[in-house]
Parts: C-alpha cells; structure tokens; sequence
C-alpha cells in the first residue's frame, strides 16, 4: 500500500495535523499481520483498492467543518485537505492542498465546500502531480463516520459500500476519474 520511500511534501503546513494521524494508520495497517483491521479496515481491503485505480494518479479528500468565527457567523472551515499520489498500487507521496497553491489554488482559507472549489482543486492536483481518480468531499461529521466505522467486532467492513450509501443519502460527493467505472 506505501511505496518503499514516501515522499512527504509539505510536513510544515498546519493542515499537515490532519494528515498525520492517517499516515500513522496507513503504516499500521501495511506493518500489521493479514489480521489485523483498524476501524474496519483492513491491509487486503486497501491493497485491493490500489491496485484498481490507474497506475499513476491520486486520490484527494476534503473535508470541512462548521465553525463560528468571532463575529458570531457560521463558516465552512477546512481541517483536512490532502492528496496522496499513487503509482503502480502504491502511495509514494503525501501532501496537503496548500502545496496546490503552487499550481494555482486559492489559499486555503478561502477554499469552500462546493463545486466550484472542488474542480480548482482537483485540477491543480491534475496539473501538480496526476489525474484525480477518486475525490472526496464531505463535512467532518460524515468523514468520521465513514473513516472510523466498525462492526463492534474488529473484522472488515466494506467501506466501498458504506461510502457509497452516504454519497446516495447527499453527505459527501465523489469525483475524479474513477467514479463510474467502480465503487471505493
């Protein structure tokens, strides 16, 4: 699932946070024995999905989350942005959206949860490092829900599956390449 050198693009960016704990995640899984599962998901359940994807692409997530900013508004808030690369079945390298600046992206902080940001984003991910093959877009609460679901049991869930039913119930969005040829 992880190259055998990771790149990691932009370690300083405070949206980098975020990122961390899933890399960390990632290594437990891939340094784990075929039994072990970490919130549903398990090393085959991922390695399997790599290897259906193209053989050079990425694969970004953006997930925003309601705040009150000092002035008593609402705000959608970015708390993760990050894209991972990937070639020939594995991850080789890291980075969060600021490093799409470069390409072209709004700052960060202006970036919102719709459409119009989504395509910015992914084009500039197209433009920095590969074609989007899969995107997802979704609010924190979702996100959770999704990333750390389990059957109380610690074996396997299909998080392809699960992740489908919350794009039909309107939560999150999928974009990119991929997403009429086969389900994550």
């Amino acid at each position: 699932m992880l190259a055998e050198e990771v790149s990691i693009c932009d370690a300083d960016s405070p949206l980098w946070n975020a990122v961390r704990p899933l890399l960390d995640a990632a290594l437990r899984l891939e340094q784990g024995d075929e039994s072990y599962v970490w919130h549903g998901w398990s090393k085959q359940q991922v390695h399997a999905f790599l290897k259906n994807v193209p053989s050079h692409c990425t694969l970004l997530a953006g997930v925003w989350e309601t705040s009150i900013s000092e002035d008593a508004q609402e705000q959608e808030v970015l708390v993760l942005g990050c894209l991972c690369e990937v070639l020939d079945g594995e991850i080789c390298s890291v980075r969060t959206f600021e490093a799409l600046e470069e390409a072209g992206l709004p700052p960060v902080k202006e970036l919102e949860p719709g459409f119009e940001h989504a395509l910015e984003i992914m084009r500039a991910a197209k433009k920095q490092v590969a074609p989007v093959a899969w995107a997802l877009f979704t609010d924190k609460a979702t996100w959770n829900e999704w990333l750390f679901a389990d059957n109380g049991d610690g074996t396997v869930i299909d998080k392809g599956e699960l992740l489908t039913l919350l794009a039909h119930q309107g939560r999150c969005v999928l974009l990119g390449n991929q997403t009429m040829h086969q389900h994550p």
